[in-house]
């Protein structure tokens, strides 16, 4: 083992903390931080980032679990087709060219960034604990009843399916599309739709990940040291951001959250493409 990638621990603990609070996939940062700043091929930098997610996901799942802000109904709709497609997606990476993984994920990069400018659909409006209907409700752990409509499971179905076979190939996408979704279009209240979204990223990302990593270990070599001596910094940063995404999600607009991640995944779009 080498300290050579020491500063990556405070580098994903600050990612994985912006992750937790948003709901989008921390790989999302990762992987463009370890082909562009470590000069990692595509495949390595993708599996490696989503199996660093893995651990960033899991230990945010115990902080909202603590909350009791997880539709868990609504995270298992996601789940049903974005497992088995983030398994055909993982497949399908492993006969793509790293080019292709490249460009894949910067044009994904740009597609993030305009789906966090557009503005939100005014036109519905979650329920309130005062509210009427037939909605969904789940009580906080501070006694809270937080009563919404929930989504269709024909849009979860398809939504699910799209983002985990992005997750498999790319390392990203489902977070943000699960995200924009459940707050865009379905108008759950945020922190609910940040909570059920980490959920089912962290369960769908588990999945693909083994397929990565068993790539790795099959490879060996200079490819299986480098992924060891990045995770031994980045997994144990992830777990402790984990637990403070959830904290600063409950005091962090989320409008001005979303504009800043915006122009930051234009940036690194623009400089996948170009170098």
């Amino acid at each position: 083992m080498s300290s050579e990638y020491w500063f990556m621990f405070p580098l994903a603990m600050m990612i994985a903390t912006i992750a937790m609070a948003s709901g989008i996939s921390g790989a999302t940062f990762l992987a463009p931080l370890f082909i562009l700043a470590l000069s990692l091929p595509p495949e390595i930098a993708i599996g490696t980032g989503l199996i660093t997610q893995v651990f960033g996901f899991a230990s945010g799942v115990t902080a909202y679990a603590r909350q009791g802000l997880i539709d868990y109904k609504l995270s298992r709709s996601l789940m049903v087709v974005s497992v088995p497609a983030a398994v055909l997606g993982t497949s399908l990476g492993g006969y793509v060219s790293p080019d292709l993984l490249r460009g894949l994920l910067g044009l994904g990069l740009i597609a993030i960034a305009l789906s966090f400018l557009r503005s939100p659909d005014q036109a519905r409006v979650p329920m309130s604990a005062e509210g009427d209907g037939d909605g969904t409700s789940i009580t906080t752990r501070e006694g809270e009843v937080v009563r919404y409509e929930a989504a269709s499971p024909a849009g979860c179905a398809a939504v699910g399916g799209i983002g985990g076979l992005l997750i498999g190939m790319i390392s990203t996408g489902q977070g943000e599309l699960n995200g924009y979704y459940l707050l865009r279009r379905c108008s759950l209240p945020p922190r609910v739709a940040v909570a059920s979204n980490v959920f089912a990223v962290a369960v769908t990302s588990l999945v693909a990940s083994v397929g990565h990593f068993m790539r790795f270990v099959q490879t060996g070599g200079q490819t299986l040291d480098v992924v060891i001596n990045l995770t031994i910094f980045t997994v144990p940063g992830v777990i402790i951001g984990g637990q403070l995404g959830p904290l600063i999600s409950s005091r962090v607009s989320q409008s001005q959250l979303e504009k800043s991640m915006a122009a930051l995944f234009g940036i690194v779009a623009i400089l996948m493409l170009l170098f």
